[in-house]
């Protein structure tokens, strides 16, 4: 069960496929960034946020999975999902084809808070962070 999920939607430009007309492998993650900062927007808790309480959220570790090329002016769907925040944020990602409806990447990650001032990993989530979701969960 997540906690908080969102959609974000892409147009995949020429400039992201590799030699083999599909988008290169590495965009994908650039995909996941995209989505990941549209969900904390979504959220009110955006970058700037975490940044005045002294947090960031560093990768600590990705798993992905890749099912089905990605093609120029594909439009793609990312759906990401908050599975926990303390302690550690988990985050899992499905990206559709938005034309077929065909699953085509899966990934999940798992980031680490760190007081931005001393580099030290905090296992708890910042209270603005519980409050966003708290928000959006009582709607």
């Amino acid at each position: 069960m997540s906690l908080y999920q969102t959609e974000y939607e892409l147009k995949v430009s020429f400039e992201e496929l590799d030699p083999m007309n599909v988008v290169w492998n590495g965009n994908y993650m650039r995909y996941l960034e995209r989505a990941r900062v549209d969900l904390f927007g979504k959220l009110k808790y955006s970058y700037f946020q975490m940044h005045e309480d002294g947090i960031a959220y560093p990768l600590a570790k990705l798993n992905a999975k890749y099912i089905k090329p990605a093609l120029f002016e594909d439009i793609l769907t990312v759906k990401t999902e908050i599975l926990s925040i303390e302690p550690t944020l988990d985050l899992k990602y499905t990206i559709y084809n938005k034309n077929t409806g065909d699953k085509i990447f899966t990934a999940t990650t798992m980031q680490i808070a760190i007081n931005t001032k001393t580099r030290e990993s905090i296992f708890t989530a910042p209270e603005n962070l519980k409050k966003a979701i708290e928000s959006v969960q009582n709607v």
